[in-house]
């Protein structure tokens, strides 16, 4: 390394350091990288994205960073690799609920050929001669002896399918650690909620909101259409609550159908606003189930909010905000909580 390439290394991470304790950002290698390329003010674009985050947060939160990472010194081999774990892991997803809708369907199916099957031991009832019923009965009983062995055999093969897609799953998790984003829905993930949550309150913004939501009767859509419906629910969903979100405003799928949205420099009122908006967004959704070619129109969610308070712990927004959802659904659904005047 040149003297003056030394000079000027050192120059920038004198610089860099004092900013990240500044804003509080993790000493990582990628964090280390992005605030050195931010000082040496040779890349514009990643500076000027890097001031609109601080501006928003007063900080950069870790999703942030990735994501600038990601956009501006990542290289396309290690984004492929991720993409591609990501993949991965939605096709392991639709595969395991693939599997249990259809065993699920199996299971009816055999139930349905037994219970026929002990009606029609009785078909001597009706006054056929009886060489000629025996002759059906044995028949059936082949048939269905036939049907019970393969239904048996379909099942033992979909266990044995699930137990490997399940092993899939927890080593695709093993090797995505690191991954901030939902695999089905492509939001934010919980990890990633968890990570932005502390670094703001580390940070004691002030007028940051949070919104927690969910599903209405999610359960329903399964049990009723089956996983695969379901997945289409939460997709479309999260869709709506990804484009309706601004102002630094960010989702989160941090449940199954549980949702969160961080709301930086905010109040009471307009997460509320907010809220509703999305609401109201995601009332008018539809979709239709390709088995029955049924239209599915009856998607709602419910919100709760509670706005950070200096005074009390990040815990205690969760739980106030948690409080706001149980309200919202114990009056009805389909509403957010609180009502602000």
């Amino acid at each position: 390394m040149s003297d003056k390439l030394f000079k000027r290394a050192t120059l920038n991470l004198k610089k860099a350091v004092p900013l990240m304790m500044k804003h509080q950002i993790a000493a990582t290698p990628n964090n280390y990288a992005l605030w050195y390329l931010y000082v040496d003010d040779q890349n514009p674009e990643l500076t000027a994205a890097i001031d609109e985050v601080i501006n928003q947060y007063n900080t950069v939160p870790s999703t942030s960073s990735e994501q600038l990472y990601r956009n501006h010194i990542a290289k396309q081999n290690e984004l492929d690799i991720n993409d591609t774990r990501l993949c991965l892991e939605a096709m392991a997803t639709e595969l395991s609920q693939t599997m249990l809708d259809t065993g699920s369907n199996a299971s009816a199916f055999q139930n349905s050929i037994e219970n026929n099957f002990a009606k029609l031991h009785r078909i001597e009832e009706d006054g056929m001669p009886l060489d000629q019923v025996m002759g059906v009965v044995r028949s059936l009983i082949n048939d269905a002896a036939n049907i019970r062995q393969n239904t048996d055999f379909f099942h033992a093969q979909l266990d044995k399918a699930k137990a490997e897609i399940e092993t899939l799953k927890n080593q695709l998790k093993e090797t995505a650690k690191d991954a901030l984003f939902d695999a089905l829905t492509g939001i934010l993930n919980r990890r990633a909620f968890e990570a932005d949550f502390k670094d703001l309150i580390d940070a004691q913004p002030q007028g940051l909101c949070l919104i927690l939501g969910d599903i209405d009767h999610f359960k329903v859509f399964n049990d009723n259409y089956g996983h695969l419906l379901g997945d289409q629910v939460l997709k479309i969903v999260s869709k709506r609550l990804n484009e309706s979100c601004r102002d630094g405003a960010r989702a989160y799928r941090v449940g199954g159908e549980e949702f969160a949205i961080i709301c930086p420099n905010s109040n009471l009122r307009s997460a509320r606003h907010l809220a509703e908006s999305i609401r109201r967004a995601v009332e008018k959704l539809s979709l239709k189930d390709r088995r029955s070619q049924q239209t599915i129109d009856n998607i709602t969610c419910s919100f709760g909010i509670a706005e950070y308070n200096p005074v009390s712990q990040s815990k205690a927004l969760i739980e106030a905000a948690d409080k706001q959802l149980y309200e919202a659904k114990r009056l009805g659904r389909n509403r957010v909580m609180p009502i602000v005047n």
